[in-house]
């Protein structure tokens, strides 16, 4: 997490080229559409081309594709360039529906086939260029001279990421700050105190300066701010609040106002977007396949004990509010109140049918249904009983932080094997453990990871009564 104080000047040149080079794909992504759909270029398409070059910039700078490139990963630049092209197209597609002379050209499968070209374009020239920028930075070209402030763990850290993350082409010259009792750090020199960093940062001898200092330090930051404003230094500020343990935190503002967030959704709008998507096209697959499974357990639930077949309880979902969760009945009681006990091994409360549904998890097969009503995600941490909730939320830190996602049917707790009975408090604390480690590092691929190892392992568990 790092802020940038911008005191570097204006972009320079190469940041025109990108965006002509965005101006260039979009331009024979058009082209090659046109040939594709057998179609004469008209004035309606060079209109259409100035639409979508002027919401492709308006999109790209919301995105951020062309800023600090070298200070982000492959995936974050491909991540954002799908954001942008999508972003731009969307707009692209309303005001061609607005717009009847428009429409004429610009159909959905005409769009559609133009947005593919340019995103398939535009993550190809991603990638060759970050292949490019790495090749030559490991050449020893287009590299940039780093200084790092502050020589605790934090620091350190940011050191370590310069050195084995060459693609940046960063090589840190030194270490500043109080006296470090030791002539090198991370394998980097040592070279005194903030006098000699500004001194050194004045005289040209480096490019970047990184300040990891403690908030704690702020009349310090704040004298390095002043006295390289004085300078063509790029400077960065990376936060101490790496001392808290953050959840998904990222740099924000409000109204203007720096800010990061502590504990957060590890969700963007765009990762919503996807993960509702994978929940609804997944769920309507999975629901079409085991619709007569679900209707034969239905009846043996119902023919092999007084009851319903469906047992709804109250459970916590996205944010903490109460959801109801839908499970085929496996007991001979509904605990939904205040007290809840949990299911043990030959506990006499489950039906002639109930161990082997809750063993192999086919009481939970309902709760797709609370997938497509949006209550609940395929992949997610497992809902508990609100007077579990309320027990452990006492006990356990950060528990109630696992319902900053939707609760889901299977989760990265469960396929590694902390599935069913929590009987102490220590098989409880490592299903929170993992539960918070799945949401810090959420992507769909790790949801699809999950899905495969819960049909190959996750279904049955041991601990599962």
């Amino acid at each position: 997490m790092q802020s940038k104080i911008d005191i570097s000047g204006p972009r320079n040149f190469t940041d025109f080229l990108y965006r002509l080079l965005d101006m260039l794909i979009l331009s024979m992504g058009l082209l090659v559409t046109h040939v594709i759909f057998d179609a004469e270029w008209r004035q309606t398409s060079t209109l259409l081309l100035l639409f979508g070059i002027v919401f492709f910039q308006l999109s790209a700078s919301h995105a951020g594709i062309h800023s600090q490139q070298r200070n982000v990963s492959l995936s974050g630049q491909l991540q954002s360039g799908f954001m942008a092209v999508a972003g731009a197209f969307i707009l692209i597609a309303m005001v061609s529906n607005l717009s009847n002379r428009l429409h004429n050209l610009a159909d959905r499968n005409f769009l559609l086939v133009w947005f593919l070209i340019t995103l398939v374009t535009f993550s190809a020239w991603t990638v060759l260029l970050r292949k490019f920028l790495t090749l030559s930075r490991n050449m020893g070209f287009n590299r940039r001279k780093a200084a790092i402030v502050g020589t605790g763990p934090l620091g350190r850290s940011l050191a370590r990421k310069f050195h084995s993350h060459g693609w940046m082409g960063l090589d840190t010259e030194a270490f500043y700050g109080d006296d470090a009792g030791e002539s090198a750090i991370e394998g980097v020199p040592f070279r005194g105190d903030v006098r000699q960093l500004i001194e050194d940062a004045k005289a040209g001898r480096l490019d970047r300066v990184y300040i990891t200092l403690p908030l704690s330090m702020e009349p310090v930051i704040r004298e390095i701010v002043d006295e390289l404003a004085d300078s063509t230094i790029s400077l960065y500020l990376v936060p101490d609040v790496f001392a808290f343990d953050l959840m998904n935190a990222r740099q924000t503002s409000i109204d203007g106002l720096p800010a990061i967030s502590i504990y957060d959704t590890p969700f963007t709008l765009g990762d919503s977007v996807l993960k509702r998507g994978f929940d609804i096209f997944g769920s309507l697959a999975i629901l079409t396949v085991i619709v007569i499974p679900m209707l034969a357990i239905a009846l043996a639930v119902k023919f092999t004990s007084k009851g319903p077949a469906i047992f709804k309880q109250k459970r916590y979902g996205l944010d903490g509010k109460p959801i109801e969760v839908w499970k085929f009945r496996s007991m001979t009681t509904q605990d939904n109140g205040a007290v809840v006990i949990q299911a043990t091994k030959n506990d006499v409360r489950l039906t002639s049918i109930g161990g082997f549904i809750r063993r192999t998890s086919l009481d939970e097969l309902p709760q797709f249904i609370n997938v497509l009503q949006g209550q609940m995600s395929i992949v997610g941490p497992r809902p508990h009983a609100i007077a579990h909730n309320e027990e452990y939320r006492r006990i356990i830190k950060g528990y109630m932080l696992r319902h900053k996602v939707k609760p889901g049917i299977t989760g990265w707790a469960q396929v590694n094997g902390w599935r069913g009975e929590t009987d102490t408090l220590e098989k409880m604390e490592n299903r929170i453990k993992y539960d918070l480690e799945y949401i810090k590092n959420w992507s769909l691929w790790l949801d699809v990871k999950i899905v495969f190892m819960t049909v190959f392992k996750g279904f049955i568990g041991k601990n599962a009564y």
